[in-house]
């Protein structure tokens, strides 16, 4: 399971012309699931990134992580992020999961994500819609975090 994500001053999705879910300071998450990944993965994942410190301390350095700011968390998922760009001059996605198992360990990711961080902090794209997704990046600041477990 991959998951890039961006230190935003604010961000939103946009499905079908209409604004889905938008949040103010704190991490866009672009969530790349891949077939051999499970519930191990989620888990890990979403702790590795709850606790990521990606937010300046008071001495300006990245000390502070989501779960120390209080931020919110805007969860997109993406399966071009389990492309196989390794040959050619085209993407293959055999490595990504299929539909149903992708949609089902997104949904486990946010309901990770809300049990740590609170229901209202966490906002969601659409599993399978067509999103136009905007952000201001701060820094910029962005970090692509892996799960290390294999078949969970």
């Amino acid at each position: 399971m991959k998951g890039l994500i961006q230190r935003v001053s604010q961000a939103s999705v946009t499905v079908d012309g209409e604004e889905i879910a938008s949040i103010n300071a704190g991490l866009l998450l672009l969530l790349g699931v891949e077939k051999h990944d499970g519930e191990g993965e989620t888990k890990e994942l979403c702790r590795k990134i709850l606790n990521y410190r990606v937010f300046p301390d008071d001495a300006g350095r990245m000390n502070c992580s989501l779960l120390d700011i209080g931020g919110d968390l805007l969860v997109v998922p993406q399966f071009t992020l389990a492309a196989d760009t390794s040959s050619g001059a085209r993407p293959g996605f055999s490595l990504a999961a299929a539909p149903d198992v992708a949609k089902k360990l997104y949904g486990s990711f946010l309901a990770d994500a809300r049990l740590q961080l609170g229901v209202g902090k966490v906002k969601e794209g659409r599993f399978g819609a067509d999103m136009k997704v905007g952000l201001v990046n701060e820094g910029p600041a962005t970090f692509m975090l892996e799960s290390r477990l294999k078949g969970g």
